[in-house]
């Protein structure tokens, strides 16, 4: 069983930055295509960005589009997203998932095989 560790949030002022990190109990990650979901109080988890498994193609929802950057480090075995320009809408418990075997991610919460426990990010206005 594979177990993904997300560490990096925290409490931020609006317009701030956080770096958040995911890595894995094993060394898989480098054979994952990965994704970053986050669920704010009452609402659904939703897809916040993906990244391939090589680590060229990646893709991010409208709303953090041009804020957000996923990266991965298979060596490693870490894949990060950093988060810029934080808004107050951005507070939300984000997960980091893993599919293995697969060259690209997706945007659907079944796509994914296995999931990190979550890190509560808060933006303050």
């Amino acid at each position: 069983q594979v177990q993904l560790v997300e560490s990096g949030g925290g409490l931020v002022q609006a317009g701030g930055s956080l770096r958040l990190s995911c890595a894995a109990s094993a060394r898989i990650l480098s054979t994952c295509a990965m994704g970053w979901f986050r669920q704010a109080p009452g609402l659904e988890r939703e897809f916040v960005g993906g990244i391939s498994r090589s680590g060229g193609s990646t893709s991010y929802a409208g709303s953090v589009k041009g804020r957000f950057t996923i990266s991965r480090d298979n060596v490693k075995n870490t894949v990060y997203l950093q988060m810029n320009s934080l808004k107050t809408e951005d507070t939300a418990v984000y997960y980091c998932a893993a599919r293995p075997s697969a060259d690209s991610h997706r945007y659907y919460l079944s796509g994914y095989d296995y999931w990190g426990q979550g890190t509560q990010v808060t933006v303050s206005s």
